[in-house]
């Protein structure tokens, strides 16, 4: 039998090419129309995806002359998209580093209230400097300090979320009781970075607590996302490549006494998409074509963590320091630094393999076509499911939606209708309160 797989679409202002808002097939006014993300969740749904999701950044970056931003606060916007929506799961972004525990805690219960279940977090630590500098720091956290900060952060967010038991809430109006007492707790927590009393003021979530997502690769991240993570967005591009991070993130579950169907892997896909291979490349050439230059060597700073806006762009990437250097996003720098390794790359080529999907792997093909690569990766063993990443929106994802979804659909590889109402009931995992059960068994 098929092994179903689970899709998340990663949706970015008018799409993920850096020039997507420059092609005639976007709008990009867009970004700036909540009624734009609203269709774009409403296509997802209508595919029956599992969820959508959202990045976040907190703060404009070096690239906003030459770039779309993406804009709106996830967390609110992902508010009111819930209210045009009936199944399709919610992931925001948000930071631990510029966060208080309590305070993201209510948002996330609060959104999983709004949306019936729907709710998910994407766990980052920020790894930028103009970030920082926001948040009146003069330069990037450690990358060791700010997982640690990481790890206490979810666990106290994780307390909070259960300080009120599943039967805490009775609304006996007879009686006079909204709750029982005894079932709602205090957290009490002290650490190294919070002090913490609870309970948390909202109820608990329909679907327990809200799903977890990560999107580290270097080492602490792994590490970070075998202990919590539900799900994994990460960016391999070859399917060697997918298979062996793959194998390293599930063989680390069991340290941290999970098994390894309790975390998906969902590597990046940006795919474009024609009726012939032919106009498939075509179509992803036009969109290479207009990328800024002065916009590209900006983002190859910013994900280096090197200056190169005076480099050549037809000559080599220059030398880069080690990886153990670096205190931004170490496996995004190593993939970058990989593109450019056999020193005959050049800069102009190694900003059109990232102008699609920032390191994530771009496919160009018909529907048939990009069906059969996304059932090799999981057949494979590289892949849970995949983050779909539409290069221009929001046709990008609705040609992906009507065209390759059938597909799946039809091969057995996917669902043709939601089974489950919450987003743990999606991606197929078990509610806290029965994993609690399931360990009490084990």
């Amino acid at each position: 039998m098929p092994k179903p797989f689970h899709l998340n679409a990663f949706l970015m202002g008018v799409g993920h090419h850096e020039a997507a808002w420059r092609h005639p097939r976007t709008n990009a006014a867009d970004v700036l129309d909540v009624r734009h993300f609203q269709r774009l969740a409403q296509v997802a749904e209508r595919g029956r995806l599992d969820s959508i999701f959202f990045a976040d950044g907190l703060a404009v970056g070096p690239r906003v002359a030459h770039n779309v931003q993406q804009v709106f606060e996830p967390i609110t916007l992902l508010s009111a998209i819930s209210a045009v929506t009936d199944r399709i799961g919610l992931i925001a972004t948000a930071s631990t580093s510029y966060n208080d525990p309590y305070t993201l805690a209510r948002k996330f219960a609060s959104l999983d209230h709004l949306s019936a279940g729907r709710g998910g977090w994407n766990i980052v630590t920020s790894a930028g400097a103009a970030e920082a500098a926001n948040y009146g720091l003069d330069g990037t956290p450690e990358h060791a300090k700010r997982y640690a900060r990481a790890d206490e952060f979810v666990e106290v967010v994780e307390r909070l979320w259960e300080s009120w038991d599943a039967d805490a809430v009775v609304l006996d109006e007879e009686g006079g009781w909204f709750t029982r007492p005894d079932s709602v707790h205090e957290v009490a927590h002290e650490g190294e970075h919070f002090r913490v009393a609870g309970p948390l003021n909202v109820p608990r979530s329909p679907q327990g607590r809200p799903l977890l997502v990560q999107a580290g690769s270097s080492e602490a991240g792994k590490e970070f996302a075998a202990r919590y993570a539900e799900a994994v967005f990460t960016a391999q591009r070859t399917i060697e490549e997918g298979r062996d991070f793959y194998r390293d993130l599930k063989a680390r579950l069991a340290a941290h006494g999970r098994s390894a169907d309790e975390l998906k892997v969902l590597p990046g896909i940006v795919p474009f998409i024609a009726a012939t291979e032919a106009e498939a490349r075509e179509l992803e050439e036009e969109f290479t074509r207009l990328i800024s230059p002065a916009y590209a060597l900006s983002q190859l700073s910013q994900m280096l963590g090197v200056e190169l806006s005076e480099a050549d762009l037809d000559g080599p990437l220059p030398a880069l320091p080690d990886v153990s250097s670096i205190e931004t996003n170490k496996s995004r720098f190593e993939l970058v630094k990989a593109l450019g390794a056999d020193g005959r790359t050049t800069v102009r080529e190694v900003v059109a393999k990232l102008g699609g999907g920032r390191g994530h792997r771009t496919f160009a093909g018909t529907p048939e076509q990009v069906a059969d690569d996304l059932v090799a990766w999981v057949e494979g063993g590289a892949a849970d499911g995949f983050n779909v990443m539409a290069p221009y929106l929001p046709g990008g994802l609705e040609v992906f939606v009507d065209e390759v979804v059938p597909i799946l659909q039809e091969r057995g590889y996917f669902r043709t209708e939601y089974e489950a109402t919450t987003l743990r009931g999606h991606y197929g995992l078990l509610e806290p309160a029965e994993q609690d059960e399931r360990a009490v068994v084990a």
